[in-house]
């Protein structure tokens, strides 16, 4: 193998069951990277909820990447934005008004903000907010408008609402959108054209690699596509099935330093 980019999830993957970054993570991906093999973070949030990991793993400048909002947007660490994949209006609409139909909470995410259109706001959505670090707002749909900027739609709600909404998704929108759980509490929609796999190609491409020299690691639903495409695509022991079913290797849990156990065993031997 020549392993020259290693795309790396954060939440259930990168982070261990207490939402924390593992000092054998921390290691392991500093090593890799001493070796000259760039290290992106891949993750659905957005570029701010990704940030507070880059300086401690040692990820900084304009030649670092990282995939945010589920491969909608891909940038530099440093801020500076390399490509970008919105929801159109149309989307936005019928999206928002399933969810009532649904009973599931919804909301969208710009670069800036997340904007929920429930009054009583989910709890999950709230959580949400904390993780990726954006301002939370309540705007009702009519004052959504063609001229926001929306990057990402999710349904945010119990674990039981989110699998009825996911089994009563018209198959329209699941071949016009890209829709992928990435917990059991959220259900994400990006544009047709983002997802992870498709980001990491891209960003490949532009390093003038190819899926041979990439490993991607990843635990849920929004991680297939990335570890599908990569030359050595490495499943969470604690992922979902569908992802170890495809992986070349299936690593520990996240518990148990799982990215640093897959690092140690294929790049810093």
């Amino acid at each position: 193998m020549n392993i020259k980019l290693i795309a790396i999830d954060i939440d259930g993957t990168l982070l261990n069951e207490k939402n924390e970054l593992a000092q054998a993570t921390i290691d392991a991906i500093k090593a890799a990277a001493a070796k000259g093999i760039k290290v992106a973070l891949c993750s659905g949030r957005p570029l701010s909820g990704i940030r507070p990991y880059l300086k401690p793993l040692g990820i900084e400048g304009d030649e670092q990447y990282a995939i945010a909002f589920n491969g909608s947007v891909t940038e530099t660490v440093s801020g500076k934005l390399i490509s970008k994949m919105g929801i159109n209006y149309e989307d936005f609409l019928q999206i928002e008004m399933m969810s009532r139909e649904m009973g599931v909470h919804f909301q969208i995410e710009t670069l800036k903000e997340i904007i929920v259109t429930n009054r009583n706001i989910s709890p999950y959505s709230t959580f949400e907010a904390g993780l990726v670090r954006l301002p939370i707002h309540f705007r009702t749909p009519e004052e959504i408008t063609r001229e926001d900027d929306i990057i990402k739609m999710m349904y945010t709600d119990e674990e039981d609402k989110i699998q009825y909404a996911m089994d009563n998704l018209p198959n329209s929108i699941k071949q016009r959108m890209q829709v992928v759980r990435s917990m059991p509490f959220f259900l994400e929609f990006v544009n047709s054209h983002a997802g992870k796999g498709t980001a990491l190609k891209n960003l490949a491409e532009k390093l003038g690699l190819t899926a041979d020299n990439v490993m991607a690691i990843g635990d849920q639903g929004n991680d297939h596509s990335m570890i599908e495409y990569a030359g050595l695509g490495v499943a969470m022991g604690n992922g979902i099935k569908e992802n170890k079913d495809i992986a070349q290797f299936v690593t520990k849990p996240n518990s148990e330093d799982g990215v640093a156990f897959a690092l140690n065993k294929f790049i810093n031997k």
